[in-house]
């Protein structure tokens, strides 16, 4: 019995390594794009669905995976993630680096097999972007790593996108372009209520570079920006009404957020706003779902 305990939370270890709720997000927008990719009334096969997910959220976590390995000094040092099995010294080097090759290879493997070479291709990019060139070069060297190193952030529905058909088109890069812009707001709220942290790691993140007013700031401008972005899938009649109606009333929140984190800072105030930040992209990525279908 002491066995199958220990073994079942070596599991919980190695899953925690993938950052579930993160690849989560990433494998749901994945999916959207999936759908969005093929002409209404009809679905994504089965195959690209099932496979294209399976496929896309392996790489996710082998890359998620490969960052807690490469920044377990940094992960020591702050509250929020000296909790990680790295840093606590619960999974060695070896482990992860293994862990995390079976199940990269393993997601390529499935993408090349059964989903299009593309797709592989694509997800591969992906996780050298964001596991060497965000981790390794940009996050270290720049307050601007959050901005640039989001552009393999924002991948996700594009490697969707080819999964279902094959191809990358313009459409599919308003997708890449909607996460990319929602990145820096979203993380930099984060990043205001963290900034002890950050400062204790050496990391130049935008709040211990510049201060919290000048981050705030830079969140209203890029807050006001998404949503203007927001407005694109409309505009080259990529969606409809339900859209634009959700996107104008979800982005009015995120504005009304990112004003009043800008006049009057607290803590509190920029843990809600980063939280509804997971929450405003997950239902502007549901209404594109919805008005595909329904408009």
């Amino acid at each position: 019995m002491s066995t199958i305990v220990l073994s079942t939370g070596k599991l919980q270890q190695f899953l925690s390594l993938t950052k579930p709720r993160v690849t989560l997000l990433a494998v749901f927008t994945a999916i959207i794009g999936m759908f969005l990719g093929v002409p209404a009334p009809e679905l994504p096969s089965p195959r690209a669905l099932i496979f294209g997910s399976v496929g896309i959220g392996l790489l996710a976590g082998a890359a998620f995976a490969l960052n807690c390995l490469l920044e377990q000094r940094i992960d020591a040092q702050m509250v929020r993630t000296r909790a990680r099995p790295l840093p606590r010294g619960v999974l060695s080097v070896t482990e992860t680096l293994v862990f995390a090759f079976v199940i990269g290879a393993l997601g390529m493997l499935i993408l090349h097999q059964w989903v299009n070479p593309l797709t592989m291709w694509l997800t591969l990019g992906t996780f050298v972007g964001y596991a060497v060139i965000y981790t390794v070069l940009l996050k270290p060297a720049t307050p601007q790593n959050i901005v640039i190193g989001g552009a393999s952030g924002a991948m996700p529905p594009v490697l969707g996108w080819a999964a279902a058909t094959g191809t990358v088109t313009p459409d599919a890069l308003i997708l890449f372009l909607i996460i990319f812009v929602w990145t820096p707001p979203h993380f930099w709220a984060l990043a205001l209520y963290r900034t002890e942290d950050y400062r204790k790691s050496g990391l130049p993140m935008l709040p211990v570079t510049h201060g919290s007013e000048f981050t705030r700031l830079h969140i209203v401008l890029y807050t006001v920006a998404l949503v203007a972005v927001t407005m694109l899938p409309f505009s080259l009649r990529m969606s409809g009404w339900i859209y634009l109606a959700s996107a104008a009333a979800l982005g009015a929140v995120f504005i009304g957020y990112a004003v009043r984190l800008q006049r009057s800072y607290s803590d509190a105030l920029a843990k809600k706003t980063f939280r509804y930040s997971i929450v405003y992209l997950s239902l502007l990525f549901i209404a594109l779902l919805v008005d595909h279908y329904f408009q």
